[in-house]
């Protein structure tokens, strides 16, 4: 139920729209390596109650959290929930509307993790558009989708002992091919008048959250 106290319709919770906004992945990541409250996720998260409690109950609704208990809070029950990565696997992506705003609650989250890297860890940059045989590409999503399962597998609580903050934002994809350039087009010729090849510099890549 949500806040006006209606069941929101079937295809509002289905599709990747409903984790197309920061807070909501901010959740997703920090219940993956441990179960809280709204409170305990509000206070963690520097957010009102209310406003986490509401987006939890989105996100259950959708089936991407769990009620892993209750907790005793001033003679009531708080629940208590955590996030099942593999759920991720349920949402619909038939709508290209909802990658879109995907993509756009993903670029927010790259832009205020960005600016609180650590300047002396470690970390990793990759981008390509490339064209690869089915082979290479068969292996790459296989690697991308061990990463998140490891990243995901190995979480734990925020401020445990032996652990580090980490951010990997990873989103691997198959490209229209497209209809080839227009003849002529000076955007696609070579310095020499040649058509260059497409896709840019290949590297590593950064699985749409789980």
């Amino acid at each position: 139920m949500d806040e006006g106290g209606t069941r929101p319709a079937p295809e509002e919770i289905s599709g990747l729209r409903v984790v197309a906004h920061p807070l909501r992945l901010q959740l997703l990541s920090l219940l993956t390596g441990s179960a809280m409250s709204a409170a305990e996720a509000a206070r963690h998260l520097d957010q009102s109650q209310a406003n986490v409690s509401y987006h939890l109950r989105r996100l259950h609704a959708a089936g991407l959290l769990e009620v892993a208990g209750h907790e005793v809070v001033r003679g009531g029950r708080a629940v208590r929930y955590r996030h099942v990565p593999s759920s991720g696997r349920r949402l619909s992506r038939r709508d290209p509307s909802d990658e879109r705003a995907l993509v756009a609650a993903l670029g927010a989250e790259l832009s205020r993790r960005t600016a609180q890297r650590d300047p002396d860890g470690e970390g990793a940059f990759s981008d390509a558009e490339v064209w690869v045989e089915e082979a290479t590409w068969t292996e790459v999503l296989e690697l991308v989708r061990r990463a998140g399962a490891l990243l995901h597998e190995g979480a734990r609580a925020p401020h445990a002992d032996g652990v580090r903050r980490v951010s990997a934002l990873l989103y691997v994809f198959e490209m229209l091919a497209g209809p080839a350039p227009a003849d002529g087009d000076p955007a696609d010729d070579g310095e020499d008048g040649s058509r260059a090849g497409g896709g840019g510099p290949a590297a590593e890549t950064p699985q749409a959250p789980a």
